[in-house]
């Protein structure tokens, strides 16, 4: 696959020029640092407008695992079997 130069913005050709020749890397590989840090940033990511506030929202995995509740088990265990002993 390759880019067609002439259809990108040439604002944002000149940008790139300019960080590539600042951070002295090629101008292939500010784009690339840009596309990957652009879909790293969307990966597992709650949209903005369900995130009720946003100052304190932290996605910290370990934080929301703690915070849950949820314990980890040594070995595998059956939570069917465990709720129905719960049950009687």
């Amino acid at each position: 696959m390759s880019i067609v130069v002439d259809k990108i913005n040439p604002n944002l050709l000149k940008t790139i020029s300019e960080i590539a020749k600042k951070e002295n890397k090629t101008e292939t590989k500010v784009l690339e640092d840009i596309i990957e840090k652009g879909i790293k940033s969307k990966k597992n990511k709650i949209p903005d407008y369900l995130i009720g506030n946003k100052d304190t929202y932290n996605p910290d995995p370990d934080r929301i695992m703690k915070s849950g509740g949820f314990i980890k088990g040594v070995k595998p265990f059956n939570a069917v079997k465990l709720v129905r002993e719960i049950r009687i």
